[in-house]
């Protein structure tokens, strides 16, 4: 697909006029009109309606797509202009991606491959983050970007939202909750179960989201920084935990049992990458990967 095209989309939508949008290309209105015909063409259906111009659905769906792609294809251009200025740099850093638990479900290996095919030429180091590393990963400079839930709430740190997800609890097959796991359960139902506690220097938001905005430690005595140690002590009868949805397609442990909470406030994962980080290729996959969650978000937010 022709970039240039995807382009005078893109200001004809924001200008809302083919003269307006020319004049800020330097170009003819004819020939945005052209690239318009042409970008419907391929697409193969009308994505504006003329006089007045107005996005059709099938247009409203590729703003988000071509905003992406425009994004990764300046971020790529800025990259290589870096390139060619700094001729002695005969190492290339790698790209350190962080992934707390299964990070943002089936959106993670798929921006991970889809930033590999773009960039084969840098590599790419994945390290797994426990929950007391919801932003320190970030901010202490040991990863470059970071899947991570929820919204962190950090000014050193800007957010991406990739998925939303129903909330789940997860005990023991023992529990008297295991029978609600077709039916779920309510918060209400859930008040006295002995969550995992977590070390006192955890962000504010993930002990939050653990604890369904609870602010009182739970009755565990055992702590657990990653979901195997969670899943671990519920098995063994000792705490529960609390997690998204998809948590269940990455984690089906023999004895867990995933009941969700009916209704719990849903909560988002999101792609964290530290607040004016420069590094073009964070900006390459961070661009990657929104147009990516445009694109998958309805098969995740199941």
């Amino acid at each position: 697909m022709d970039l240039r095209l995807l382009s005078s989309f893109l200001a004809v939508v924001e200008e809302g006029h083919f003269g307006r949008a020319a004049a800020r290309l330097f170009l003819s209105p004819p020939a945005v009109t052209q690239h318009v015909r042409r970008l419907e063409s391929e697409v193969g259906t009308r994505l504006l309606h003329r006089n007045p111009v107005s996005l059709t659905p099938a247009g409203a769906r590729l703003v988000g797509h071509a905003r992406g792609l425009l994004a990764a294809a300046n971020a790529a251009m800025d990259d290589m202009a870096e390139l060619v200025q700094d001729k002695e740099a005969d190492v290339v850093r790698p790209l350190r991606v962080g992934i707390m638990g299964h990070g943002s479900a089936e959106l993670t290996p798929a921006a991970i491959n889809a930033y590999r095919r773009a960039r084969p030429g840098v590599p790419v180091e994945l390290r797994q983050l426990d929950f007391t590393e919801h932003v320190t990963a970030l901010i202490e400079d040991s990863v470059d970007v970071a899947f991570v839930r929820p919204l962190p709430d950090d000014e050193r740190v800007t957010a991406d939202v990739l998925t939303t997800e129903q909330r789940i609890v997860v005990v023991p097959e023992a529990s008297p909750l295991a029978d609600a796991r077709a039916s779920g359960v309510r918060v209400a139902d859930i008040a006295d179960l002995p969550f995992f506690r977590l070390p006192s220097h955890t962000p504010r938001p993930f002990a939050d989201y653990l604890y369904f905005n609870d602010e009182a430690q739970r009755r565990s005595r055992d702590f657990a920084l990653t979901p195997q140690e969670v899943l671990t002590g519920v098995i063994t009868g000792r705490a529960a935990g609390s997690g998204l949805k998809s948590f269940a397609r990455y984690y089906g442990w023999p004895g867990a049992v995933y009941v969700p909470v009916l209704d719990a406030p849903w909560e988002s994962s999101c792609l964290a990458v530290r607040a004016n980080d420069a590094n073009p290729e964070v900006r390459v996959f961070r661009a990657l990967t929104i147009a990516l969650a445009q694109e998958l978000g309805p098969l995740v937010n199941r």
